[in-house]
């Protein structure tokens, strides 16, 4: 089979069509097959198409329920709580989004927990759709753990991403920041390891707690922080977020997310959504700009997810390229 190029429809067509053949609800499998449209529409293939074998295997093991229907609650005038059911984290995401916006339009401020939850796919796209309604979006999500407190050997957080998405007045994000408290993703390292690629020095602790730049020895030790103790400490908070908060469980309690083994992993999201206008009214966006213009009027500079945002218009018009050997696995998901 040789290698072809997809459109971003046939993209989240071949994910959806996938993901129901392994058991997945309509409603499970449309929030997931359209997260995968936006990765590789950005060019973020580790949370795009690469993912989707592992989705459907998730399916089948039971580690993700296909048939989850996931229940939305308001207990406070500015929260709103979702129980994901141990289905995709997508889903009830999806499910909880209305309530959700109306919350924070209403109170200038709101938050949504989601608990017994999976991997949520690009954080930042999460941020990005509150941001290109208008609104602040600070978003949490935990993992499974991988990382050792620094100093240690035995990981206690998982790589725990935040993402930050500021809207511009034109209903679009003007920045996103979209980072995990590790060095590199783990997804990254994951990748690797299937290629048989080295990973780079500063990455990963092999399991004898030594310096390593074998992917798969990394596997089966520890992530390390980015910016050592400030990398740890920033994983703790999303921790605090996303798991504490949220309900789900501390990436100690859960089960990986790669793999067959161990159950839903049963891990959570925290979003806080912001209205500019209960705070600082119409001088948000022309601080913003100021902000942004200091940045990108320096030779060599880009906004945090501009690399992104150039991926998108490329990726629009030419296509997704999906390499034969990826196919072959889809197609036998």
């Amino acid at each position: 089979m040789t290698n072809m190029t997809l459109s971003l429809d046939q993209v989240e067509e071949l994910a959806l069509q996938v993901l129901l053949g392994a058991g997945a609800s309509r409603q499970q499998a449309a929030s997931v097959a359209r997260s995968t449209r936006l990765a590789e529409r950005d060019g973020i293939r580790s949370h795009g198409l690469m993912y989707v074998p592992i989705y459907a295997e998730h399916l089948r093991c039971g580690k993700v329920l296909g048939a989850a229907v996931p229940t939305v609650a308001r207990p406070r005038p500015a929260a709103v709580q979702v129980d994901a059911a141990h289905g995709f984290a997508h889903a009830a995401i999806d499910a909880g989004w209305a309530q959700f916006d109306a919350a924070v339009r209403e109170q200038g401020i709101a938050a949504m927990a989601i608990a017994r939850s999976y991997n949520c796919g690009v954080l930042g796209h999460h941020a990005e759709r509150l941001a290109e309604s208008g609104l602040v979006g600070l978003c949490f999500t935990n993992a499974p753990a991988s990382m050792a407190p620094v100093g240690g050997t035995k990981p206690v957080i998982g790589t725990n991403p935040f993402a930050l998405a500021v809207p511009d007045d034109a209903g679009r994000a003007r920045l996103v920041i979209d980072q995990s408290a590790s060095a590199i993703a783990k997804s990254e390292i994951i990748l690797r390891a299937r290629t048989g690629e080295p990973i780079e020095p500063g990455w990963a602790l092999g399991a004898d707690g030594q310096p390593t730049e074998d992917a798969d020895a990394a596997l089966a030790g520890s992530m390390l922080p980015a910016g050592g103790q400030k990398g740890f400490g920033m994983g703790l908070m999303v921790e605090i977020f996303a798991a504490a908060l949220s309900g789900g469980n501390l990436g100690l309690e859960a089960s990986p997310f790669s793999g067959p083994k161990g159950g839903p992993p049963g891990t959570g999201q925290f979003f806080i959504g912001i209205d500019p206008a209960a705070f600082s009214g119409d001088g948000f966006h022309a601080a913003i700009l100021r902000l942004t213009d200091a940045i990108t009027d320096q030779p060599g500079t880009r906004l945090p997810g501009a690399r992104r945002a150039a991926n998108r218009q490329r990726i629009e018009t030419a296509g997704v390229q999906v390499d034969a050997a990826l196919m072959d696995r889809i197609k036998a998901a």
